[in-house]
C-alpha cells in the first residue's frame, strides 16, 4: 500500500497530536473515513483521494500550530478544524480562538454559525445571536468577554438576564432578594467558573471587574469602556429592550443572546429581542446571527430534542 506520510519529528508533539491512547486519531479517522496509521514519528494514511490527503494535511498542521502556541489538543479544538477551519467547508477560513489570560482552556467556535457569532463580536459594536439551547450563544458571548475584560480592551463585563418566571412564582421562593434571583444567574456564574476557575470569579466580582445582576438593575445607568452581555432576552419587553439598549456608554461593546423559541412572557406581550432585531438590524455597526439544531454541542441528545421540535414545529 502506498502510503501518504506526515512525519512530526518531536516526540513530544507527537504524542499530544495523537492524543490519550490514539483518541484524537481514532476522531480524525472517523473525519476522514480512511484508517490514520501510527508508526515510529510518523502518522499515514493510504495514498488515494487528494482531497482526504489535503485535509489530513490541514489538520496535523492545525493541531501542532495550537499546541506549539500554547493550545491543548482536545476533542474541542478537533471539533473546530472540522467544522469551521477546514479546506473541505465551503465558508473555510482560519480564525483564532478566544484566548482568556490566566484561562483554564482555549474557546474554538465548533460549528460556521459559532464562527459566524465570534467573528461579528470582535467587529461590531452590538451584537444579537438568536438560538435553541445548547447552541453555544452565552458560552461563546462570555469567553469572548472575559477575554476583552482580561485583557484589558474593556474595564469591566457586566453581565444580566432578565428575571421571568417560567411557571413559578418568585415571591414563593424562600430567602431575600439576592437568594430569590441566584438561580437565574447561576448558569452565567457556571460559565464563568469553566473558563476561568471558580476563585477568579469570585475575585472579579468582589473588585467590581465583574457584575452581574438583574435587568431590573440596569435602569438610570450608563456603562462606560465595558463589555455588557443580556442573556435570556427573549423575556425581555419592548421597553425592557430599549431601556438596555440605552445604557451603552462611551467605548463599550454588547451583545445579546436569546432564545426566540422558549419565551416565557405572559400572552400577547412581544418579545423585546425580536422587536429589536427586526428593527434595528440593518445598523451599520450592528450584528445579527441566528443558529439552530446544527450548532448544538450540549450533546447529542440535546441535538436530537432540539431537531425534533423544530420538525415538529413545520
Amino acid at each position: 500500500m502506498e502510503a501518504y506520510t506526515i512525519v512530526v519529528p518531536d516526540t513530544v508533539l507527537l504524542g499530544q497530536v495523537c492524543g490519550t491512547n490514539d483518541s484524537n486519531l481514532r476522531l480524525i479517522e472517523e473525519h476522514l473515513g480512511v484508517p490514520v496509521f501510527s508508526k515510529g514519528n510518523e502518522l499515514a494514511i493510504a495514498k488515494g483521494d487528494p482531497g482526504i490527503c489535503r485535509d489530513f494535511r490541514h489538520i496535523i498542521d492545525r493541531i501542532t500550530d495550537e499546541v506549539q502556541s500554547g493550545g491543548v489538543a482536545d476533542a474541542d479544538l478537533l471539533q473546530s478544524i472540522f467544522n469551521v477551519d477546514s479546506p473541505s467547508q465551503e465558508d473555510f477560513r482560519r480564525l483564532p480562538p478566544v484566548v482568556i489570560p490566566g484561562g483554564l482552556k482555549r474557546v474554538y467556535p465548533k460549528s460556521p454559525h459559532q464562527a459566524d457569532f465570534l467573528s461579528c463580536l470582535r467587529e461590531k459594536d452590538l451584537v444579537f445571536c438568536v438560538g435553541p439551547a445548547g447552541s453555544g450563544k452565552t458560552f461563546i458571548g462570555i469567553a469572548h468577554a472575559l477575554e476583552e475584560v482580561l485583557s484589558r480592551r474593556k474595564s469591566t463585563l457586566v453581565l444580566t438576564r432578565p428575571v421571568v418566571e417560567a411557571g413559578e412564582n418568585l415571591g414563593y421562593l424562600p430567602g431575600d432578594l439576592e437568594q430569590k434571583i441566584n438561580p437565574y444567574l447561576r448558569p452565567l456564574y457556571d460559565a464563568m467558573g469553566y473558563l476561568i476557575g471558580r476563585e477568579a470569579v469570585r475575585r472579579l466580582t468582589e473588585s467590581a471587574v465583574i457584575e452581574i445582576a438583574p435587568l431590573a438593575y440596569m435602569r438610570g445607568r450608563t456603562l462606560h469602556n465595558s463589555f455588557i452581555l443580556l442573556d435570556e432576552a427573549q423575556n425581555t419587553t419592548i421597553e425592557q429592550m430599549k431601556m438596555f439598549l440605552t445604557r451603552i456608554g462611551d467605548g463599550s461593546s454588547v451583545c445579546v443572546t436569546g432564545d426566540i423559541t422558549q419565551i416565557d412572557l405572559p400572552a400577547r406581550t412581544p418579545s423585546g429581542l425580536v422587536h429589536a432585531i427586526s428593527i434595528l438590524d440593518s445598523i451599520d455597526g450592528i450584528g445579527t446571527v441566528s443558529m439552530d439544531a446544527s450548532d448544538v454541542v450540549r450533546s447529542p441528545l440535546v441535538k436530537k430534542i432540539v431537531q425534533a421540535y423544530e420538525h415538529h414545529k413545520n
